[in-house]
């Protein structure tokens, strides 16, 4: 893997997989051995839930065929660069529970996103994830369910050079930044700095 992240510098001491970790979009056309690929699932299954609900789902396309049924809802800015990954996944949450309506899905799916995000990284896999994709057509072709919200379309594999890419994403191929700590955390009130 391609390690651009070495920019990257902490206020405070954290793990390096939280650095290592960001969002190429140059992939390798090279296939995923199945026990690598199922671990990053096996890492989304063990996030925390409200009540311990698991609302997520994951919709994987590795064949050939699935993935163009999956490049038919992808904007095409998106599908530019990621028609390369071995790997496309749909995460999709359930809205709604025995107890009604499940207001936490959405947050617990994200979760999940980011231990899957991380499990990758650590096997040496890189990982995108997109919201440009049309929702309603992907419902249609991946035929879910109207109480499953769907959340974004991530890509998987390996990481390429940035020169396979088109010029103008070239330029935006290493890790963003972060702001400042103190521009994200608050004390006792919204907007009072610590």
């Amino acid at each position: 893997m391609i390690n651009d992240s070495k920019n990257r510098k902490p206020n405070f001491d954290i793990s390096p997989q939280f650095l290592n970790r960001w969002s190429p979009r140059s992939f390798l056309e090279k296939e995923i051995p199945d026990e690598d690929l199922f671990s990053v699932f096996e890492a989304a299954r063990w996030a925390p839930s409200a009540s311990n609900l698991q609302p997520w789902k994951f919709i994987i396309a590795r064949k050939k065929e699935d993935r163009e049924k999956f490049h038919s809802f992808i904007m095409p800015g998106n599908l530019v660069w990621c028609k390369k990954a071995p790997v496309l996944a749909v995460i999709v949450s359930k809205t709604t529970s025995e107890r009604g309506i499940n207001a936490w899905h959405a947050f617990d799916a994200g979760t999940a996103w980011g231990f899957l995000a991380l499990e990758a990284n650590r096997k040496g896999l890189i990982t995108h994830a997109m919201g440009g994709f049309e929702k309603e057509k992907a419902r249609e072709v991946l035929n879910v369910p109207v109480d499953y919200e769907l959340q974004a379309v991530i890509a998987i594999g390996y990481q390429g050079e940035k020169e396979a890419l088109p010029e103008n994403l070239q330029e935006r191929e290493h890790p963003s930044d972060r702001r400042p700590l103190k521009e994200s955390l608050f004390e006792g009130t919204f907007r009072k700095e610590l």
